[in-house]
């Protein structure tokens, strides 16, 4: 059953994010590998801000798959946790957008964002305030 009373807190949530960043580093190796053949001489340039855009756009398919499928990646599997509309729903491709760009300004600015949640009484990051969404307790399948 879903406590919505005691939302996860912010060990569990950089926990879930530790998880998803092993994962995410893989999918870069991956992503790396599928375009190096089209790099000259196999190598990247150095600073090369296509690649930093290319490995972006890659994070947020990654992301936005797995929120908009279910809401749960890996991390928030193990933890048993999901990201939901505030009306309990799954979250469409322009929320997982709106969630992962706030969450990258968040963390730009020294994690103020994600460190809101502290003093916000939903415990709600900038990303889940803007996407109209949040982390909520999978329920048991």
């Amino acid at each position: 059953m879903k406590d919505h009373q005691n939302p996860p807190g912010i060990f569990k949530r950089l926990a879930v994010i530790v998880y998803d960043l092993l994962l995410l580093i893989a999918v870069f190796f991956a992503a790396t590998l599928a375009i190096l053949p089209f790099q000259k001489d196999n190598l990247f340039e150095p600073n090369s801000w296509m690649f930093s855009v290319y490995l972006l756009l890659v994070s947020f398919v990654f992301y936005g798959w797995f929120w908009t499928r279910g809401g749960q990646t890996l991390g928030l599997v193990a933890w048993k946790l999901q990201v939901v509309n505030n009306n309990g729903s799954a979250i469409s491709w322009k929320q997982a957008f709106i969630r992962f760009t706030t969450a990258i300004l968040s963390w730009g600015l020294c994690g103020v964002g994600i460190a809101w949640m502290l003093f916000n009484k939903d415990r709600l990051m900038w990303h889940d305030i803007a996407s109209k969404s949040h982390l909520d307790w999978k329920e048991s399948d």
